[in-house]
């Protein structure tokens, strides 16, 4: 059964189906078509679906002309439901996992379309999940479920991990030229997601099994938390001994072996870090293990816009105001530069805190002309000269590249310096503070 899997996806005859049209799923979908698929979208989101069957784009990190192209050609189109799935020979699942408020896995989205797919599942099918999740997701929760069907993992269907390595924003390393990490639940399973996955991107990386690839994702964004964090602590202490921490990182990066650059900032967002080093958390506690590193990073990270409203506040009792009495411009709310991506970024909670106080706050950027989330209703707030002069503070939350930082830090009173982005202004020296 898996040669003839295997002999479909040599053809590229197999059909593919993707569920979830976000950040993760939409680019997939689009490089199975672009490498000859026929691909069917599932998204639960009408107006997503409404969008991309009629080649419209919502997605920063893919091409408009390249969607209309396959959408076109027939080769991609999307669906809110699941019918017609037993006749896809391959599904790719890239739904949203989520923490919910005590750092628990929330996997409602990954159980709700497995029981979905349980009732469309067919003998020679492979399905294959991207979620990024805690080690054995795919072989304790999705399998028992999928077997529900009467059929069995590595015999009828085939099972396999592998999980997205999107990072928004970044021109040089997409989906197609990452290398993608695939593990099996069984050697057929391994197989089928090789055969298939390397006939749409560069490169596949098999690892021995699909709990295996799940602990991969977790630790390379472990890793990067966790050094985020180390910088982040850096930043804090630097502030109490009245060191440069921009500096101090700068120096020691020119360290040619032995070294990698971090950077600290406001805190850290997206889908990733601040969330997955915790499922590898919640899931070590099965095995009376303590992940120490994990948990004393993402309490560095969780505190950094507490700090940003701390030296905020110290900038305007040097002016002489008060919280209540302050108007504050928040540069920045995506979760990093020349994205519209904001799932968790720090400025919504330093937007938070500063409001909380008291404070006037408003927000610009060129990104997200509307916000409301996260209990805000706002509007971006044009970048015009009046704004810029009537604030008593801006805070550079987020380093978009299509702001004047000369302009900001001329016309501000104060500037507030999160990301280091004004460090060759030096004639404004004085007016920014660095974080």
């Amino acid at each position: 059964m898996v040669n003839d899997l295997i002999q479909k996806i040599k053809k590229k005859t197999a059909k593919v189906g993707v569920v979830g049209l976000g950040y993760v799923g939409l680019p997939f979908a689009l490089e199975a078509a672009q490498a000859g698929y026929e691909v069917v979208g599932v998204e639960r989101n009408p107006e997503r679906v409404r969008k991309i069957n009629q080649g419209r784009n919502y997605i920063d990190d893919i091409r408009e002309t390249d969607l209309a192209r396959e959408v076109s050609s027939g080769r991609l189109r999307a669906q809110v439901d699941f019918s017609g799935v037993e006749e896809l020979d391959v599904v790719v699942i890239a739904v949203p996992t989520p923490l919910d408020k005590n750092l628990v896995p929330d996997l409602q989205y990954v159980k709700f379309v497995t029981q979905e797919l349980a009732g469309h599942l067919r003998p020679g099918q492979l399905v294959s999940l991207e979620s990024t999740t805690y080690p054995g997701t795919t072989e304790e929760v999705m399998q028992p479920i999928l077997e529900s069907s009467g059929l069995k993992a590595d015999k009828d269907f085939f099972l396999a991990h592998s999980p997205e390595r999107v990072d928004p924003g970044n021109k040089r390393w997409q989906t197609k030229n990452t290398a993608k990490v695939v593990g099996g639940v069984g050697p057929n399973s391994l197989e089928a997601a090789l055969a298939f996955y390397g006939s749409v991107l560069d490169s596949v990386v098999p690892v021995s099994s699909a709990k295996a690839a799940e602990l991969v994702k977790v630790f390379e964004n472990t890793f990067r938390a966790v050094n985020i964090a180390l910088v982040n602590e850096m930043a804090l202490l630097c502030d109490r001994m009245g060191l440069n921490v921009w500096e101090v990182l700068d120096a020691a990066f020119t360290k040619p072996f032995g070294i990698m650059p971090f950077y600290p900032g406001p805190g850290v967002g997206g889908h990733c870090i601040p969330l997955d080093p915790h499922y590898l958390e919640w899931k070590a506690r099965e095995y009376n293990f303590r992940t120490r590193f994990i948990a004393l990073a993402g309490e560095v990270n969780r505190a950094m816009p507490e700090f940003v409203r701390e030296k905020a506040w110290r900038i305007l009792n040097e002016q002489g105001l008060a919280p209540s009495r302050s108007k504050i411009l928040v540069l920045g709310l995506a979760y990093k530069k020349d994205i519209s991506d904001w799932r968790e970024s720090p400025a919504i909670e330093v937007i938070k805190l500063l409001r909380r106080d008291g404070a006037e706050v408003l927000y610009h950027d060129p990104y997200i002309p509307v916000f409301q989330a996260e209990g805000l209703d706002l509007k971006s707030a044009p970048l015009e000269d009046e704004l810029l002069r009537a604030v008593d503070l801006v805070i550079i939350a987020t380093a978009h590249t299509n702001v004047d930082y000369h302009r900001v830090v001329q016309l501000a009173p104060r500037v507030l310096d999160t990301r280091n982005v004004t460090k060759n202004l030096h004639e404004h020296e004085g007016k920014v503070v660095l974080l």
